[in-house]
């Protein structure tokens, strides 16, 4: 997939249980996201994950979501993701948005232009 120039990747990440198997796997629990900067929204998104559909489900959370919304993001993983990892989701989560902000600022030193606040 190519991704238009004004989207940029975050990496989130997040300490899970350690009896989780992707704790067992990777050490930790992460998500990618590729965030188009002009609309702040989420074009994709993935995950270490043991299994393919977990990655696939976790996607389709995030795509179409607002990267500066935690509340309603973290509501949506809540409602729908019920798996060991939920609660790692939600910090990973945070954690890419911290980043995301960091990265909006950085842009707006070098002169991009950016259509948001944050």
């Amino acid at each position: 997939m190519v991704y238009d120039k004004d989207t940029i990747y975050i990496i989130g990440d997040a300490q899970a249980s350690v009896n989780n198997p992707i704790t067992q796997q990777y050490n930790a629990f992460f998500i990618g996201l590729v965030v188009d900067t002009a609309s702040h929204k989420i074009v994709d998104a993935g995950c270490s994950s043991t299994i393919p559909l977990t990655s696939d489900f976790v996607r389709s959370i995030f795509i179409g979501h607002n990267m500066l919304l935690l509340d309603v993001v973290a509501e949506e993983i809540r409602r729908r993701y019920h798996g060991s990892s939920q609660k790692a989701l939600i910090v990973a989560y945070k954690d890419a948005q911290k980043k995301y902000k960091l990265a909006l600022n950085g842009r707006e030193e070098l002169g991009f232009q950016s259509s948001g606040t944050v």
